[in-house]
Order: C-alpha cells, then sequence, then structure tokens
C-alpha cells in the first residue's frame, strides 16, 4: 500500500536499485535523486506512478520506457543530467499526461530557442523548468511552498517577541520609578515634619526670652537672685535632712 518511496542518494547495482520492483503497484511518488542511475531502463511497471524524480544522475536517453513502464506520469524531474539534445525528449510525447518537465542544468537547456522548441516538441507540457510558454511561475514554485513563508512567520514572532520584553522592562522601569517617587515623597514629608517640630522648639524658647525682655532689668535681676535664693535653700533643707 506504499504510494511514496524516497530513495535518495543510495547506490544503484549497474543503474538499477535493488528491491525496487512491481510489488510497489501503488506508487505515486518515486524519487531516486543522485543514486547513480545510468538509463531508466530498469524501472519496474508502475501504472500508477504520477511523480518521478530523477536529477543529478547520468541519464542520457532512452527515455521510451517511460512511456512503457509509467504510462501515467504528470511530473519528471531530469535536472543535472547527461541530456544534450531536442531529439533525446522526443519519446516523452507519449505520456499523453505530462504536464511539468524539469531540466535545469542539462547542456540541452544551452541550446538556442531551448524553451520554444521543447514547447513544440511536447504540446502536452504546461510548465518547463517551473515555468509556462508565457514565463508564468508555476504554483508549486510558490515561496509559500518553498518554505520562505515559514520564516518570515517565524522572524515576525521573534520581532513580536522582542516588543512584548521590551513593553515588559518598560513596565518595570516605570514601577522602579513609581517607588523611587513614593520614596522620595515620604523622605520630603519626614523633612518638613522635622522642619515643624524645629520650628516649634524655637518658638517656644523665642516666646520665653520675649517674657522676661518684657520685664524691668531690676526686676530680671531680682527675680534671678529669688530663683538663686530658692536654689540655696533647698540645698540646706536638704543637708539638713542628712
Amino acid at each position: 500500500q506504499v504510494k511514496e518511496l524516497v530513495l535518495d542518494n543510495c547506490r544503484s547495482d549497474d543503474g538499477k536499485v535493488v528491491g525496487l520492483s512491481s510489488d510497489f503497484e501503488n506508487l505515486e511518488f518515486l524519487s531516486m535523486i543522485n543514486v547513480n542511475l545510468l538509463s531508466v531502463s530498469n524501472l519496474p511497471k508502475l501504472n500508477k506512478l504520477r511523480k518521478l524524480e530523477l536529477s543529478d544522475n547520468r541519464i542520457s536517453g532512452g527515455l521510451e520506457v517511460l512511456a512503457e513502464r509509467t504510462p501515467n506520469l504528470t511530473h519528471l524531474n531530469l535536472s543535472g543530467n547527461k541530456i544534450k539534445d531536442i531529439n533525446t525528449l522526443e519519446p516523452l510525447k507519449k505520456l499523453p499526461n505530462l504536464h511539468s518537465l524539469d531540466l535545469f542544468n542539462c547542456e540541452v537547456t544551452m541550446l538556442i530557442n531551448y524553451r520554444e522548441s521543447v514547447f513544440t516538441l511536447l504540446p502536452q507540457l504546461t510548465y518547463l523548468d517551473g515555468f509556462d510558454a508565457d514565463d508564468q511561475e508555476a504554483p508549486d514554485s510558490d515561496p509559500e511552498a518553498d518554505g520562505d513563508g515559514l520564516e518570515d512567520e517565524y522572524e515576525n514572532g521573534e520581532e513580536d517577541d522582542d516588543d512584548e520584553e521590551d513593553d515588559l522592562d518598560e513596565e518595570v522601569i516605570d514601577d522602579e520609578e513609581d517607588e523611587d517617587d513614593d520614596l522620595e515623597g515620604e523622605e520630603e514629608e519626614d523633612g518638613v515634619d522635622d522642619e515643624e517640630e524645629d520650628e516649634e522648639e524655637d518658638g517656644e524658647e523665642d516666646e520665653e526670652d520675649e517674657a522676661d525682655d518684657d520685664l524691668p532689668r531690676g526686676e530680671k535681676r531680682k527675680r534671678n537672685v529669688e530663683d538663686e535664693g530658692e536654689e540655696d535653700a533647698e540645698e540646706e533643707e536638704e543637708d539638713e535632712d542628712d
């Protein structure tokens, strides 16, 4: 029941991949990139095969086998092989469903009027090397299909994360500034209270001094003498008690 089989970078034995047989009758996709294939003559009968990847091998001809073994092929990739002439591609006419053919890095692509010649030879083709006859790119070659869209999304996700981190940092800084403002406010209040207390004490002392200044000089002296006399009397009483 296998529908897809990838054998990339395996090594073929005399152009044949061991184990690949017609038992894979339900196979729809087969990839044999860089397996040192010299031809496709040893391919098994795969009636349901739609896509065949044969890039980076040493195939130079013998493509008539594809019409016999893979009659329903729609996509064929022969990039990086030894195909040099347009006539080598003529057997592909017998693949009526073939609408995409890739020949990148084959010598045939260097020929004058290469694209026009291939589209004329194979009228069933829609895309050659990823583009149609009007140079419109095939849908399968869109940037999103190649994974570029995922990279952009990842980068945007990182930017969003960076923005969120910046916002968090700003919030932390704001909170620290608020705490500093509160502490400064408390210190200012404490300073005001201390100043008020000092002012009150200074005021009381000033009031006493003013009261003494209002008395005549003689009464001030008398009052001081009386105060000293009272203190001496108290000291004498304490001595007699002893």
